[in-house]
């Protein structure tokens, strides 16, 4: 039997398709399938070598309807010892193809392994082919054992040893494409130490930011697999293969990494007035001082201090409400701007105002608990984020990462920040981020200057910003869906 031309297109066709698979497992299992397909042999293992040993990866005999190890579970069995008289181990030693005709008739092995196989299954272990898998450092990956190839008949017989050459050549390519894998595992893997450390930072300064990270990560996942559920289903013409996926999530673990140079006394600031409110407490104690100073003094009647004490009173509860309400109206914005015109004068004529002008300018935030400035400050840190990963360099896998992390406050009417983006201009990454991130952001339970919401409502804003043209309503729905569907999973 001799080599024909489509033998050779075959391998070249499989060549082809190694290179370009970037999953481990069916790398190898196509390594498996096609060493036997190209030999047609009826069984054949995988092994890897691992710490000095060989490992079995995969086991496929047809005859019996064997599979084993190809979907992921491991296999049972102890490894191989790199020992000369087994021959996997030899052919692996030694980096050469061993042909074995007749296992039964060779004392160059010590084959009692097969043999017992064989007594216990009724199987006939004869020919084998065993191949090493050596990439081009010379360095081993693994053993490929082909065993039994079969005539056009369907009768054992021995391995061609003009496959030997082929075998090996198919052996290299694979060993050179998971030597490849291998590399590009490496680098993931330094990515995402590098993601790991900065979360790490970012969670010494602020806890509850790295969990917001976390969750960002969590619903992420959750709604891209959801959507690649749907897919599945013929229900979205998108989805998510473990690539997409994968650059996806290092994109939810690193788009707040801007905020490590945010003041933590932004980034913590629970109220309005937040630490300001001490400083104000203690104002308001030394002015009833002051004007009982006055009373004493005869420079205000006892009627007139009992009425700036009720009136202090009364202020300073003002104060303290205007610090932790969910919006300030226009009336309490104007009490504001007049009791910031208050103030205690003294004999010498020194002033003493019952509020500052920055502590005017907190009370005054309509909503939330941050200024214009300090807003302002929070919002940068989405440039820092981009500032930060422009410094590193991602391999293509990642390419896209900085584009959605710098884009994730980005809005669909162009409202967002910081350079207005909308519509098209946003990917399905972006836009998927910006709405599990403002979801975790209204759910959140450990935010020292808001309190949580319930989920429905917090889906229900995202449907109100979906109407007025913010985010993208089918994510929204989707999001709904899955959580929902997670909460039944759960119950």
């Amino acid at each position: 039997m001799h080599l024909q031309y489509e033998d050779f297109e075959k391998i070249m066709d499989i060549g082809i398709s190694l290179s370009t698979e970037r999953d481990r497992n069916c790398l190898l299992m196509t390594i498996l399938e096609k060493g036997m397909e190209i030999t047609n042999c009826d069984a054949s293992t995988l092994y890897l070598y691992e710490n000095g040993e060989l490992r079995f990866k995969f086991m496929k005999t047809l005859s019996k309807g064997i599979s084993r190890g190809l979907d992921g579970e491991p296999i049972d069995l102890p490894p191989v010892p790199m020992k000369e008289e087994n021959v996997c181990s030899y052919a692996a030693i030694h980096r050469e193809a061993v042909n074995i005709p007749d296992v039964y008739a060779s004392s160059q092995f010590d084959f009692s392994g097969p043999r017992q196989y064989d007594s216990l299954t009724g199987y006939r272990t004869q020919s084998q082919l065993v191949v090493p898998l050596v990439n081009n450092e010379n360095e081993l990956i693994g053993v490929l054992q082909l065993i039994n190839a079969m005539d056009e008949k369907g009768n054992v017989t021995a391995f061609n040893e003009e496959y030997d050459i082929i075998i090996r050549a198919l052996g290299a390519i694979a060993a050179i494409e998971l030597t490849n894998l291998s590399y590009v595992e490496a680098l993931k893997a330094q990515i995402y130490s590098f993601v790991e450390a900065l979360t790490t930072a970012l969670e010494k300064r602020t806890p509850y930011n790295a969990l917001h990270t976390r969750n960002v990560e969590k619903y992420a996942s959750l709604l891209a697999d959801y959507i690649t559920e749907l897919h599945r289903e013929g229900k979205c013409e998108h989805t998510f293969d473990s690539e997409r996926k994968e650059q996806l999530m290092l994109a939810a673990l690193i788009h707040d990494i801007g905020k490590m140079v945010v003041p933590l006394s932004i980034m913590n600031k629970a109220t309005r007035l937040d630490t300001r409110l001490e400083k104000v407490d203690d104002r308001f104690a030394l002015l009833k001082a002051l004007y009982e100073i006055d009373m004493l003094r005869g420079r205000i009647t006892p009627e007139e201090y009992e009425e700036v004490i009720r009136d202090l009173e009364s202020e300073l509860a003002f104060i303290h409400e205007m610090d932790v309400t969910d919006y300030v109206s226009d009336g309490d914005c104007e009490h504001i701007r007049r009791l910031a015109g208050k103030q205690h004068l003294g004999e010498d004529g020194t002033a003493l105002s019952y509020l500052t002008e920055k502590e005017a300018e907190c009370l005054s935030i309509r909503s939330g608990t941050l200024t214009v400035k300090e807003r302002k400050e929070m919002e940068n840190h989405v440039v820092m984020t981009s500032k930060i990963l422009e410094k590193v360099q991602f391999y293509k896998g990642f390419s896209m990462v900085p584009k959605w992390v710098g884009a994730h406050h980005e809005y669909l009417d162009g409202s967002g920040y910081p350079n207005g983006l909308k519509g098209d201009e946003l990917d399905l990454e972006t836009r998927l981020l910006t709405v599990v991130d403002i979801y975790d952001a209204l759910v959140a339970t450990d935010r020292p200057y808001k309190q949580p919401i319930s989920k429905p409502r917090a889906i229900q804003i995202l449907k109100d910003m979906a109407q007025k043209g913010k985010v993208d309503l089918q994510l929204v729905e989707w999001l709904d869906e899955a959580l929902g569907e997670e909460m039944e999973k759960a119950q």
